[in-house]
């Protein structure tokens, strides 16, 4: 005989693992356990016909050659079983210690023993009927919380959506996950919630609820997670007397408290978020008193044991910003309005003596500038003294949020009381709501050292190593980091210092050689390797030191006012969260990945996102960027960007031709220059920089056959325009070109074109009007049309042209353009004509002779030098 058997007290993931054992296995009987959960149970009356279960009192008599457990580690006994009895086990919780070796143990890391049942089921194919595939999700929603608990996985969720695709039936779902409390359950969670108590403990919320069951055969578990509901705790234990022994039921919402570990303490088990012991006395306790001496026991023990096991939560300290700004009372409101338009904040403690008065808000300041009301800090703050210290929890911190209403809190030392930082409210949700965990590497060292050239390499070595001489933080940020994590590593990158980056930059080339250069105000140094003791063929000429700064604008478009700060502030300066990663190379922390605001996340998930809403306010340049970035990596800009980007795009026509210009050239030096651009028009941003620049599917096929042409091997050399290098010259010729004159005009200004660029875009749109009548045109009539225009030009036009006239354009630049007669001046003076304009004349003539195929040889071109100078003399 074989036989599936499961826990006592069973619940719902125990009765649908039997289900689906069985539905693997038909041979074997899966055995209810003596006791079952009052909804398992109510389920199992209903349906119980259309299940496969079997009561243990039925069972035949006979030896039981093997047993399969389910969702549970501790095997019951039956009448049959022996020690020849094989014992299988499948489930998912942690491995208890202990069991025999000859078990045959499967543990799955799965929110639910249902869950891999399920898997197999779905692999083999087989029909559920819709009984029975609402048994099994049942079986995955409870002990997922509906897959809610952290600990379900997506094995979970794609089991669950097999059942539902089976037929799974979720209202009688509901119906069962949360069941009415029958009376004698009320009673005893009457007398639970009057006397639960709340416990912190490492800064979480533990609510411990003592009570009385009597005789009550009821499920405790319905009564822990109504508490869990009521309390909304960190953590619930629920202790209930009953004859058997105190019955000790825990559930959890975080990480940091695994009430599975607590419970294996009183002998029990299950898992992270929710476990269940049976703490026995040697006999029965049927009288009220022992039952209340037992729990108070346990209760004690509970409270003596939850220290040494619950994880210390997230502290004030870990999220706080040190070295705050703050304001006296006599701070005027005009002040405190430029503060918070220079630094971004949205509130200012404003403090006398080290004692905190009050907060005073952006909201507040921007009303009275309304109201143009000449008041102070101390009028227009938020009176209180609501503050935290370094230690205090997050859940204290909440609190004190709630309570208070404010968004800034100071933090101040517990023994000064002098303020040392402060937290907002961001700071609190990015900690309370973190995003997706990263698996990427937090060091990247490895691949650092992989990534550069030898030479390279031994100079970051070189100064990370007197950084850590000199106990300064040495960073290298921003781009360069992320180009690393996305394998695709660049050579260029700066040295950003947290403290004097001249003094750093001094001290290396002292040691090394070279040659430093600062600028105080910035501070910023360049360090020259010429002459120092590293130098090397591979290496840069110089590298960039660059104090960790933050930066402000004093009005939209603006460029940045810059001030000293910490890397941290540092980073929130930059444009993207993807470009706000650090890596870190003094000393110990050499490789360290710092990534404050969810640059990598972002990363991973391929998305562009600004790090506030005033970004592109600030900085209209970064929209084009935003663009350049998504196309270059194939990423997307993330929704609440593109609406900010929306909000800010008539800011675009503010910004200064230099630097709207020179995101542009960028763009044109990309590869993918054409997906970049056509991003730009969908998002209407050339227009909001000039109406005039506009783009459409021919710009976009011209772009991508075009930027990458290369002029033919007859066409001998096509030179560069000056100043400006080849593919960004023709990207604008093949882009801006079909303009009219005037409308190439303001463009140009616009984007603050080079003289040498614009005159070839307007040379480019009046060929285009005239290419056309030069199709049946003599040669020489082309090679007068075309003699003075760049051959860039002729080049970019060819790629724009078709047909005939690209015939004509190609025969100009292999061949006639070419065309030279042996006659020269030296000629004509030795044929004794005075130096004039005649000259150009004669040679002109008998280039279009030569072109026109009027002559063919020499002595030819001589007879026609002696008809000419005849003509002259007469």
């Amino acid at each position: 005989m074989q036989l599936i058997l499961t826990h006592e007290q069973s619940d719902f993931d125990a009765v649908a693992s039997l289900l689906g054992a069985h539905l693997l296995d038909p041979s074997a009987q899966p055995v209810l356990s003596r006791r079952l959960n009052r909804n398992v149970r109510s389920f199992v009356t209903l349906y119980g016909a259309e299940l496969p279960f079997v009561d243990p009192r039925d069972l035949p008599s006979g030896a039981v050659q093997s047993v399969l457990l389910v969702d549970t580690q501790s095997l019951i006994t039956l009448k049959g079983m022996g020690e020849k009895t094989k014992v299988r086990i499948i489930d998912h919780h942690p491995m208890r210690q202990g069991l025999p070796d000859e078990w045959d143990v499967t543990i799955v890391e799965t929110g639910a023993t249902t869950t891999t049942l399920v898997e197999s089921i779905q692999k083999r194919g087989d029909m559920l009927t819709m009984i029975q595939a609402t048994l099994l999700l049942l079986g995955i929603y409870e002990d997922t919380g509906s897959l809610t608990y952290a600990g379900t996985t997506p094995r979970d969720a794609r089991a669950a959506a097999h059942l539902l695709e089976q037929g799974a039936d979720l209202r009688l779902a509901a119906d069962f996950l949360n069941p009415p409390l029958s009376p004698e359950q009320h009673q005893v969670y009457e007398q639970l919630v009057a006397n639960a108590q709340t416990h912190y403990i490492h800064g979480h919320r533990i609510v411990i609820a003592c009570g009385d069951a009597g005789g009550m055969e009821e499920e405790i578990s319905t009564l822990a997670h109504k508490l869990r509901d009521l309390f909304d705790p960190d953590a619930v234990f629920v202790l209930v007397a009953t004859a058997e022994g105190v019955r000790l039921v825990a559930r959890s919402t975080t990480d940091q408290v695994d009430v599975s570990v607590i419970a294996r303490h009183f002998k029990g088990g299950g898992h992270d978020r929710a476990a269940a012991a049976l703490v026995k006395d040697a006999s029965p306790i049927t009288e009220t008193g022992a039952r209340s001496a037992a729990l108070a026991e346990t209760c004690q023990e509970l409270l003596e044991i939850l220290p040494r096991h619950v994880q210390p939560s997230v502290t004030v300290s870990q999220i706080m910003s040190p070295h705050p700004r703050t304001l006296t009372p006599e701070t005027s409101v005009q002040k405190a309005a430029q503060l918070m338009q220079q630094y971004g904040y949205e509130g200012y403690p404003v403090v006398q003596e080290n004692k905190v008065l009050g907060l005073l808000t952006r909201r507040a300041v921007d009303r009275a500038i309304n109201h143009k009301l000449n008041l102070t800090a101390a009028s227009l703050m938020e009176a209180g003294e609501v503050t935290v210290t370094p230690d205090d929890s997050l859940q204290h911190l909440q609190s004190c949020m709630t309570d208070s209403g404010w968004g800034q809190v100071p933090v101040v030392d517990p023994k000064t009381g002098e303020v040392i930082g402060i937290v907002t409210r961001t700071d609190l949700l990015k900690t309370l709501s973190p995003r997706r965990v990263s698996t990427s590497p937090r060091n990247l060292a490895r691949q650092l050292e992989k990534a550069l050239p030898a030479e390279r390499l031994a100079l970051i070595r070189a100064i990370s190593a007197e950084a850590a001489e000199k106990n300064v933080a040495l960073y290298i940020v921003g781009g360069f980091v992320r180009d690393l994590l996305l394998e695709r590593p660049s050579l260029d990158f700066d040295m950003v210092v947290e403290g004097d980056a001249i003094q750093l930059a001094k001290a290396i080339a002292k040691k090394f050689g070279g040659r430093v250069t600062g600028h105080a105000r910035f501070g910023t140094a360049k360090w020259f390797l010429a002459g120092s003791s590293i130098a090397g063929e591979n290496l840069p000429p110089f590298l960039d030191f660059i104090s960790a700064r933050i930066e402000f604008y004093a009005q939209p478009t603006a460029l940045p006012t810059v001030e000293r700060g910490s890397i941290k502030l540092d980073l929130h300066r930059r444009d993207f969260t993807i470009n706000t990663l650090a890596l870190r190379l003094d000393g110990h922390h050499y490789g360290s990945l710092l990534d404050y605001w969810g640059g990598l996340d972002d990363l991973e998930q391929g998305l562009v996102r600004v790090l506030h809403s005033l970004s592109f306010v600030d900085d209209p340049t970064r929209m084009l960027r935003a663009v350049r970035f998504e196309q270059r990596f194939g990423f997307q800009i993330e929704t609440r960007s593109l609406q900010l980007m929306a909000e800010a795009l008539p800011l675009l026509e503010r910004l200064s031709s230099e630097r709207v210009g020179h995101e542009i050239d960028l763009i044109l030096d990309e590869p993918k220059a054409a997906d970049m651009f056509n991003r730009l028009h969908d998002l209407k941003l050339l227009q909001g920089i000039h109406p005039a620049l506009g783009w459409d599917k021919n710009c976009r096929v011209l772009f991508e056959t075009g930027l990458e042409e290369q002029p033919p091997a007859a066409w001998r050399n096509i030179p560069d325009l000056r100043q400006v290098p080849r593919r960004r010259a023709l990207g604008y010729l093949l882009w801006l070109s079909f303009l009219p004159a005037e409308k190439i005009r303001q463009v140009s200004s616009r984007l603050r074109l080079a003289a040498t660029l614009r005159k070839a875009l307007l040379e480019t749109s009046a060929l285009r009007k005239d290419l056309p009548a030069l199709v049946d045109a003599r040669p020489s009539t082309v090679y007068a049309r075309l003699e003075d225009i760049h051959p860039l030009v002729l080049f970019a036009s060819w790629i724009r042209a078709d047909g005939p006239e690209q015939e004509v354009l190609a025969s100009y630049l292999s061949c006639w353009r070419h065309v030279a007669p042996k006659t020269d001046g030296h000629t004509l003076k030795e044929l004794g004509l005075s130096p004039g304009p005649v000259y150009k004349e004669i040679l002109h003539r008998i280039r279009d002779a030569w072109l026109d195929g009027e002559i063919e040889t020499e002595k030819e071109e001589e007879q026609l030098l002696g008809k000419l100078m005849k003509e002259l003399q007469e």
